[in-house]
């Protein structure tokens, strides 16, 4: 990797401020959230505001939100990016075969990102979005990918990640039991958790691979715990497994082997 220029990296710092709970920001905010100089943080507001990155907010002087540019560039990646739009498709005939809330999510670091997003229609159902981040080891999804991960790259980002945060008190927060936890995953090639990420709901998943065979993403099935039974899981263990197998298949994978 070639040497990182600092001027880039504060301008993206600035930009990634968006992806939090703030629609908007001004200058001094940003100043504080990022601890730059009030001059550089000024000139940087400055060249991305005139590159359409950034835009002030009508009425607020001052303050300044996303602009165009970034939903272009996210639009863009979308539209080239099969796997989300192969995913939505997916989950949406999963979803209409079990009537529960199925995502589709890739690893990144120690976190999981959910790339598609299909709601159950009833009236008790997993609140989540597409574009949602999570803690790996405290999803089905990102337990599934943090299994398939080569054993001192996997090490290394629970190393990273110490200590392991809890969503809820069952949440596994002890690195052994984690890698024990993991391997018996990684054996099965399905993924289980009972409210590790919300004490009211459990999820089954299981691994998307490309063409080359590398697992690029899981499929989730995600329960709340009063349709949740040991019935359930198995049923909808083997859903899960049918499903991500399709969208593997869809991204080419098993193509010319059979």
């Amino acid at each position: 990797m070639g040497r990182l220029v600092p001027a880039v990296t504060r301008a993206m710092d600035i930009l990634e401020l968006f992806l939090g709970p703030d629609d908007t920001l001004s200058a001094p905010e940003i100043t504080r959230k990022l601890g730059l100089p009030r001059t550089t943080v000024h000139e940087l507001v400055a060249t991305l505001t005139a590159r359409s990155y950034l835009d002030s907010v009508p009425g607020q002087t001052g303050r300044y939100r996303l602009g165009v540019r970034t939903y272009q560039l996210g639009s863009t990646y979308g539209e080239r990016l099969d796997l989300a739009a192969e995913g939505r498709d997916v989950a949406r005939k999963v979803a209409e075969t079990c009537d529960e809330t199925v995502h589709v999510a890739i690893l990144e670091g120690t976190d999981v990102i959910y790339v598609a997003k299909v709601d159950s229609t009833h009236a008790v159902r997993m609140v989540s979005a597409a574009g949602r981040r999570l803690p790996a080891h405290c999803t089905a999804v990102g337990k599934m990918l943090l299994a398939t991960l080569p054993e001192q790259d996997l090490r290394s980002r629970i190393e990273s990640a110490e200590p392991l945060a809890a969503l809820t008190d069952q949440s596994l927060t002890d690195p052994d039991a984690l890698l024990l936890h993991l391997a018996g995953i990684r054996e099965q090639q399905i993924a289980v958790e009972e409210r590790e990420s919300n004490p009211h709901v459990s999820c089954v998943a299981a691994p998307v691979r490309n063409s080359a065979g590398q697992v690029v993403a899981a499929l989730s099935i995600s329960v709340p715990m009063i349709r949740w039974s040991d019935e359930r899981q198995v049923e909808l263990t083997e859903l899960a497994a049918k499903g991500a197998q399709e969208l593997s298949e869809r991204l080419g994978f098993g193509r010319g082997r059979r």
